[in-house]
Parts: structure tokens; sequence; C-alpha cells
């Protein structure tokens, strides 16, 4: 009897602990729902409050500039392809997102120019390789790159081994008309209005060349001034107009490899309205091995 009175109060303290637990279970259970659903509430409230950037991703203010990306993107247009040495040359265009150009200008091989001729041809200067540039709204229409071997005068400034990059306003059938002789020669000396000679200019004497017309140089230039030449800055002109304007770089400065900027002289107005630039440079790529000479910071004048 007692025995029996032992077990059924050990049973029943057993279901009710196991009740007991199961309460709290259940307890526990209701509470977690409740607290989730207030950690979700909260979370909404407060992205809806806080908007895009606190934390989340914008999808919609996102998309437009993923989809746009490309059409921000600058891009080049070739022109022509020529040989120069035993490796080429070509001319491009740089147009910015809405086309206008923003930079044209020549790129050639290191294989060019490590295999230039080293005797010019018999009774001339150099050797040139004329180039057409893609059409655009710049004033440039080709480029004739001189090779000269052995320089030009000016003696002791000019005569060391190097390239002339006419960028071209005119085409090369105007050019052919500039023979400097009879009475083509009063058309070559006719200059410019004032306004439209770059800042700073002079002709340079006895610097007319058939097929290129009269030079003019800066004579701030630093191989004016006692430093050797490297790099600078002509412009040229033919019956009353500019049509020319010429970096000429050494081949010795362009075997450093070094890249250049530099900005340009201006002059006042032009003649005909298309975009001008207002620098140069030289550069270098050492994955392409290729050299680059460019009319940048092109602008509507």
């Amino acid at each position: 009897m007692k025995t029996n009175h032992v077990t059924t109060k050990s049973l029943q303290n057993r279901v009710l602990k196991l009740a007991l637990g199961f309460d709290r279970i259940f307890l526990f259970r209701k509470l977690f729902v409740a607290l989730s659903l207030f950690l979700v509430v909260t979370s909404v409230a407060y992205a809806q409050s806080a908007g895009p950037g606190a934390g989340q991703t914008d999808l919609n203010s996102a998309r437009p500039s993923v989809v746009g990306a490309p059409a921000s993107k600058e891009r080049v247009v070739t022109g022509e392809t020529k040989q120069l040495g035993q490796g080429q040359v070509r001319s491009w265009v740089r147009l910015d997102a809405s086309g206008k150009p923003t930079a044209i200008g020549l790129t050639f091989s290191e294989e060019s120019l490590s295999t230039l001729p080293k005797e010019p041809p018999p009774g001339q200067e150099g050797t040139e390789v004329s180039i057409n540039f893609p059409q655009s709204a710049t004033a440039f229409k080709h480029v004739g790159l001189d090779w000269n071997p052995m320089g030009h005068p000016p003696a002791k400034i000019y005569d060391v081994p190097h390239l002339d990059f006419h960028f071209y306003m005119i085409t090369e059938e105007e050019r052919a008309r500039i023979t400097v002789q009879g009475d083509d020669i009063a058309r070559v000396q006719k200059k410019p209005a004032p306004e439209f000679i770059p800042e700073d200019y002079i002709y340079v004497p006895d610097g007319a060349v058939p097929r290129m017309g009269a030079h003019m140089i800066n004579p701030a230039s630093r191989e004016l001034n006692h430093q050797a030449f490297t790099t600078t800055f002509l412009y040229g002109s033919y019956d009353g107009h500019m049509i020319f304007a010429e970096p000429m770089i050494t081949k010795a400065f362009l075997e450093t490899k070094t890249n250049i900027t530099e900005a340009i002289k201006l002059p006042a107005s032009y003649e005909r309205r298309a975009y001008y630039p207002t620098k140069y440079s030289v550069s270098y790529d050492p994955i392409k091995r290729e050299y680059t000479v460019a009319l940048e910071g092109m602008t509507l004048r």
C-alpha cells in the first residue's frame, strides 16, 4: 500500500514537470515569434524612412548608370594606316560621348622608329609619309610625317635626326601648288592677318619649303635659348592663311619613352569655325610598344 502510494506520487511529479516543460517551451516559442515579428516590422519601417544609401542599394537608381555606361565612354576612330620604316603608322581621331572631337593624332610602332632610313633620298632632306585623318569636325585633313635623318636648317639647332609632324588644314592637292618658285614666292611670303597668327610667333628666315609653305616659330622655344632641341611646336602659312600646326620631335627624345603634354600658343581667332587644339602630347605605350603624337584639348573656335 505504502509502496504504491510512493510510486503514484513520483509518477505525478514527473507528469507535472513534463507539463511545466511543455508550457515553458510553448511560452518561449510565443515570445520568439513575437520578437521576430517586431524586428521585421522595425526593419521595414527604418528602410522606408532612411531611403537609398542608408545601408541598402537603390536598384532603380543604380540601373541607369550600368545601362548607360558604354554611352559615356570616348571612342577612337582610326583613319589610314601606312608603312613607316619596317613598321606601321596610323591616324585617328578621339570623340567624346556626344561625337565631338577631343584629340587627333598619329600612332606608330616601336619597330617603325628603329628601322627608319639612315640616309635621306638623293637631293632631299628627308622622307615624307602622308596620312589622311578620319572625317571629323576638327580643322585638320591630313598629316605629313617627315623623317629627317640628318635634320635640316638652321644649323646647330635642328640639324639632328628628328621627325616633323605637319598637321595640315589644307588638302594634298592644295599643297602641291606650293612651289616657292616664280609668282608663288609672293604667295608664300604673304602673311595672315595678325589676329590669325599665334601669340609671339615670328616667321623663320628662309623658312619657306615647297609643298609645305612658310614656317613660324616661337622665339621663346627652348632650342632657341641655349638648350638642346628635343621637342618644339611650329605653325605654318601660305597665301595669307594659316595652313598647319607642327610638333617637331627628335628621334633621341622618342627613344627615351618619356610622356609629355604641353600647352601651345594660340591665335586670337581663326578663319574657319572648327575644333582646334590647345596642347600637344608625346607618349609611349610599353604594352603595345607604340608611340603617339597628338593634338589635344580640342575646342570649338
